[in-house]
């Protein structure tokens, strides 16, 4: 079975989503509509109890299940896949080698503050963060390690370690171990929103295809808003899935009553209003903190790039580590 030539492998909150969707338009490329398989990290496994949930039955469980993913892939295109915990993870560099030797990686790297809080709004946004103060949920880390504190709706605890997501220079060590520099693309999040365009080129180069053919830039995937009401949230979305007797009722009227869009559009309404709301500003504090504790990964990854990140992240006035 077929198996992927290439792999994004994050973070998330970079823009691989706008990247997968730009590539997918590529007649020379092929990715499935299923982003994020995440069946090569061994250490992304849900925890126990976890495995039979409605999301989790989505990802592939078997070899046979994953290369499925890629079998309408036609021999002259190019396969790829995008799981943005690739990076993260201990496991899935040498997993994809073992599968794929001659794989090209692309990862997307993005100034660690930012990234950050990005994340944390996004795990608030999936419920698996309960903590809204970004500073308290990383000071959780060391608590969460031991399972203490970890939210109910948390499938993947591991995550919650928020520092472990921004280990660049490590996580690209991790790759370089299995693959040669000409097969690892790294691109920095910066010059990927200053010019999407320029920087798919560059990814269609990498990938041995046609760099010339046109391209929609597309922007998607940004985190603008946060829950406001998990409990709202989850009311909703058992009404529009008929879950339970009161549910099941209570859509069947709706449905009597309205026509669908008029229904789609009222839900989307009560989402935005009720149950979503607009994130709070960045905490200045908190972030110049973080600036000065990651100082250290910023000059490790500029010396490793070859790219001076630390003028281009703003960090030269950071007071923080040096080694």
């Amino acid at each position: 079975m077929r198996a992927p030539d290439f792999f994004i492998v994050g973070p998330p909150k970079t823009g691989t989503t706008s990247l997968h969707r730009m590539l997918s338009d590529h007649a020379q490329i092929y990715m499935p509509d299923l982003k994020e398989p995440m069946f090569l990290a061994s250490d992304m496994l849900p925890r126990h109890g976890y495995e039979n949930e409605p999301r989790e039955l989505q990802y592939p469980h078997t070899l046979e299940q994953y290369l499925a993913l890629f079998a309408s892939a036609r021999p002259e295109q190019r396969a790829g896949e995008a799981s943005t915990f690739y990076l993260w993870s201990h496991t899935a560099a040498a997993s994809i080698a073992e599968l794929q030797p001659d794989a090209r990686i692309i990862a997307i790297l993005r100034e660690p503050a930012s990234l950050l809080r990005s994340l944390h709004l996004m795990f608030l946004r999936w419920g698996v963060e309960a903590e809204k103060n970004l500073r308290k949920a990383i000071s959780l880390e060391a608590a969460r390690r031991e399972g203490k504190g970890i939210p109910n709706r948390s499938h993947r605890p591991q995550l919650l370690q928020y520092a472990e997501h921004i280990q660049y220079t490590e996580q690209l060590r991790r790759y370089h171990a299995h693959f040669p520099p000409e097969r690892v693309l790294p691109l920095i999040y910066d010059d990927f929103r200053r010019d999407n365009e320029a920087t798919v080129r560059r990814v269609l180069r990498f990938l041995d295809v046609d760099d010339g053919a046109p391209i929609e830039v597309k922007n998607v995937n940004v985190t603008t808003r946060t829950v406001r009401s998990w409990r709202l949230k989850r009311l909703l979305y058992s009404i529009s899935k008929g879950q339970g007797p009161i549910a099941r009722s209570t859509k069947a009227a709706i449905k009597t009553l309205t026509p669908r869009q008029l229904r789609r559009d009222a839900v989307k309404a009560i989402r935005r209003r009720a149950v979503t709301t607009e994130p709070p500003p960045p905490d200045e504090e908190l972030m110049l903190e973080l600036r000065a504790r990651f100082k250290g990964e910023v000059l490790a990854l500029s010396e490793y790039l070859d790219r001076d990140l630390v003028s281009l992240w703003g960090y030269e006035a950071v007071v923080g580590a040096t080694t």
